[in-house]
């Protein structure tokens, strides 16, 4: 039990285990409205775009927060816009417009080195680098995501099941997505610190996943979700600690374990009805409230 409690003695480990557990539950909240829509890309996508901003900033030594939060938001505006057009497709979109964000961010810190969070803290999370603003930041985009879900649930909700007929309903379907993406795109940069650029999509994805797999009601869904997330969040962040692993690392493979036990528990067939709900062709939907 010693062991076990030995970390709450040290205040980088509270700071840390506060931040990836309320960072487990907003990405938990959030990948339900991704996965939902078939854009789990996204998340890794934003990330990686979100990384060039992190460069940039580090380089010309503004707040990081800043900087990044404006490059993810100019990315995932952009993202969207060119989905919208239909001209290409969304993982095309994503492929084409981050990915090149994060080879330009390498190519940034590889020339000119890092004034910031060091290189390997920003791929992959370090509980030693969360500071009392990391925490201030995450709590505060928290507040404001769950005030933008609560506000616009029903926006959300119809932009997310039937985007064509609500908007011509008289949903505002465009400016809904931007700020989803607006509220996404914080969120990643908010975690960054903790989780890392190359793990953030998979704490979007695998709470929202395992959530579908243990119900077909979308308000269930999210609760489900979030309590998942901040779980593997807290669970991962301890792990960390005692294995000396880095954090994203550890909150991910929790995750991987929670996914992997539901998944035994409730049988393949729902894993393939999680699959279908992505093309909107599944015979057991999600029951979305009236």
């Amino acid at each position: 039990m010693e062991t076990l409690l030995a970390p709450f003695a040290y205040a980088f480990f509270i700071k840390g285990l506060g931040v990836a557990t309320l960072a487990g539950g907003l990405c938990g909240l959030l990948g339900v409205y991704i996965t939902l829509r078939g854009m789990s890309y996204i998340g890794h996508g934003l990330s990686h775009a979100i990384f060039g901003g992190f460069a940039a900033s580090s380089i010309i030594s503004i707040n990081y927060y800043l900087g990044a939060g404006v490059w993810g938001l100019a990315s995932a505006l952009a993202i969207n816009k060119v989905t919208r057009s239909r001209r290409i497709g969304a993982d095309a979109a994503i492929g084409v417009i981050t990915t090149s964000s994060f080879a330009l961010g390498v190519a940034l810190l590889s020339h000119y080195g890092s004034r910031g969070p060091s290189f390997d803290a920003a791929l992959f999370g370090s509980i030693i680098g969360v500071s009392a603003e990391d925490v201030l930041a995450l709590a505060g985009i928290t507040t404001f995501a769950v005030a933008v879900i609560f506000l616009n649930y029903r926006a959300l909700l119809f932009a997310t099941f039937d985007p064509e007929v609500a908007d011509v309903s008289g949903v505002r379907v465009a400016r809904t997505d931007a700020l989803l993406m607006l509220v996404l795109s914080l969120a990643i940069l908010a975690t960054l610190t903790v989780i890392g650029v190359t793990l953030v999509a998979a704490t979007l994805v695998i709470p929202a996943v395992v959530a579908r797999m243990l119900t077909n009601r979308f308000s269930r869904m999210l609760w489900l979700s979030t309590v998942i997330g901040a779980g593997c969040g807290f669970v991962g962040m301890n792990l960390s600690y005692h294995l000396d692993v880095p954090s994203g690392t550890m909150i991910v493979l929790t995750g991987a374990v929670v996914f992997t036990a539901v998944l035994s528990l409730t049988g393949g067939r729902r894993l393939a009805r999680t699959a279908r709900s992505d093309n909107r062709t599944d015979p057991t939907p999600v029951v979305a409230p009236t």
